[in-house]
C-alpha cells in the first residue's frame, strides 16, 4: 500500500481510528512549532484544534469590525437624509448636502453637475457640461471609485483641482433617466479606490437628486 492508499482506507472507514484508539497514542507526528519533537496524534490533533480557534477569533473579529463600521455609515446616511428632509428650498437643500459630506463623512471636496433638469437653476451646479461628460455619466450603472480619468469632471473641484488624487463619481438619476452627477474628491489617492463597495454612496446619491430635484420642479 502507498501512502494515499492508507489515507483514502482511512477516509473510507471514518470507524477505524475509533476502533484503534490506542493509535492516538502510539504513533507520532512531528510537533507543529518545532519540528525535531515528536507527538501523539491527539496532542497534534489539539493543536489543530487550537490552531482553527484562533482562525475562527481572528474571523469573528473581523465580522464584528465591518458591522461597526457599517452601523456608522448607516447612522451618517440617516443624518443626512434627516438634514435633507429639514431643507427648504434648492440653496439650503445643497448646503445641508455638502456640509454633511464634508463634516459628517469627511470627504474633503464635493462637486455638483446638473442638467435637463427644468427651472432657472444657478451657480456652478448648472454650468454647461459637455456631451463626453454626458455619456460618461449615462454610463455608469453604479458610483464609480478610482483615479481621476477626465480633466473636466476634475476641473469642476475648482482651486482644488491639481490637488485631486482619487473621485468618487455617482449619477443623479430621475425616473432612470440620468440628470446630473455628485463628485467626491480627495488628496489620498486610496480614499476612493476602484475595489471599495459602493452601496452606501449610491444611497447617498439616490437621496441627492430626490432632494435637490425636489427643489427644481
Amino acid at each position: 500500500m502507498n501512502p494515499n492508499d492508507v489515507a483514502r482506507y482511512l477516509r473510507d472507514n471514518p470507524d477505524f481510528l475509533a476502533q484503534h484508539g490506542e493509535l492516538f497514542t502510539e504513533l507520532t507526528v512531528p510537533h507543529p512549532q518545532h519540528g525535531g519533537q515528536a507527538i501523539s496524534l491527539a496532542e497534534r490533533q489539539l493543536y489543530a484544534l487550537r490552531d482553527k480557534i484562533r482562525q475562527l477569533e481572528s474571523k469573528l473579529a473581523e465580522l464584528i469590525r465591518f458591522g461597526e463600521e457599517n452601523d456608522d455609515i448607516s447612522e451618517k446616511v440617516h443624518r443626512l437624509a434627516v438634514a435633507l428632509l429639514g431643507a427648504r428650498g434648492y440653496a439650503a437643500v445643497r448646503q445641508a448636502l455638502f456640509n454633511c459630506l464634508q463634516e459628517d463623512f469627511a470627504v474633503p471636496h464635493v462637486a455638483l453637475r446638473l442638467w435637463d433638469v427644468g427651472g432657472e437653476g444657478t451657480g456652478p451646479d448648472f454650468d454647461a457640461v459637455s456631451e463626453a461628460a454626458r455619456l460618461h455619466a449615462l454610463d455608469l450603472r453604479h458610483p464609480s471609485c478610482g483615479a481621476p480619468g477626465s480633466i473636466e469632471i476634475v476641473g469642476w473641484f475648482g482651486e482644488a483641482a491639481p490637488h485631486i488624487r482619487s473621485m468618487a463619481l455617482m449619477p443623479l438619476r430621475r425616473q432612470g433617466e440620468t440628470v446630473g452627477v455628485l463628485a467626491l474628491g480627495s488628496e489620498e489617492g486610496e480614499r476612493f479606490y476602484p475595489e471599495m463597495g459602493t452601496l452606501y454612496l449610491g444611497r447617498i446619491a439616490e437621496l441627492c437628486a430626490a432632494a435637490l430635484l425636489r427643489e427644481l420642479a
